[in-house]
């Protein structure tokens, strides 16, 4: 392990050990390191501010170094970082589409959306300012970062339901509900959070299975994925409950040929 260096000779002899550490840090960084320091303080800010309201001031200050320095490593200014940030975000996020161990598919879902909603907390306010859009950093290259991020959570999805190619509804079924997804989330901020993660979790497993019931009936190839989804589920499982709820709300049925005749 290196020694700390010592004090420099034009340092006040009186000056707190304290308030030097951002300094010491600085020449211990090696390039890559300091370039990834500046990308996870910027994303710290974008995070909890929009990016419009972020300048390369405030990444220079959080990061304990000068304005000319935020530029040696990203020239193209505050773009080029929030470009940055944003990618790194990204490989985050889809990381986090990845579930760990056995499961049925809307278990396997139900750990996918767990993982995201935590995500969305963390990143609360740059969440929303990028998925709404118009915020005068975003770009093409922005937006094409966002779109491979719902590219990998439709593989991912599909891997889940063990559909390997999937045909032009069952991808529309797919997309859609991961558009449902995207809009929970951002009105889960805009309305503080008031519903709890879980339930909000548990609503969104049952809108992908009725939504796939409603696609299955016009797609021979969304039918068969239902129904392989369906056979895996446990008897108390989240599809299982979910048709229970459906049943309950429909009226008896009776062997009366006149009932509901008028």
């Amino acid at each position: 392990m290196a020694a700390r260096s010592a004090t420099p000779p034009d340092a006040p002899a009186d000056e707190p050990a304290e308030e030097r550490p951002r300094r010491a840090s600085y020449r211990r960084l090696s390039v890559e390191q300091r370039r990834e320091q500046l990308i996870a303080v910027a994303l710290e800010l974008f995070s909890s501010r929009p990016p419009e309201e972020v300048g390369l001031d405030d990444v220079a200050q959080a990061a304990g170094a000068s304005r000319p320095l935020v530029y040696r490593y990203f020239a193209g200014g505050k773009q080029q970082l929030y470009e940055a940030a944003l990618r790194s975000a990204a490989e985050e996020l889809s990381r986090r589409f990845t579930v760990s161990g056995p499961g049925s598919p809307t278990e396997q879902l139900s750990g996918v959306l767990d993982a995201y909603f935590d995500f969305v907390a963390e990143h609360a306010a740059g969440y929303g300012a990028l998925l709404r859009g118009g915020s005068v950093v975003e770009t093409a290259r922005t937006s094409a970062i966002v779109d491979e991020v719902r590219r990998v959570a439709l593989r991912r999805t599909l891997r889940y339901l063990g559909v390997r190619t999937a045909g032009p509804r069952l991808t529309l079924l797919v997309r859609s509900w991961i558009s449902v997804v995207e809009a929970s989330a951002l009105s889960w901020l805009d309305e503080g959070r008031q519903i709890p993660k879980e339930s909000l979790r548990d609503w969104l497993v049952d809108e992908f299975v009725a939504m796939s019931a409603a696609t299955a009936a016009h797609d021979r190839q969304a039918a068969r994925m239902l129904a392989g989804v369906l056979a895996l589920e446990p008897p108390d499982g989240p599809a299982a409950a979910l048709v229970a709820r459906l049943r309950a709300l429909l009226p008896e049925q009776s062997d009366d040929p006149d009932r509901g005749r008028t």
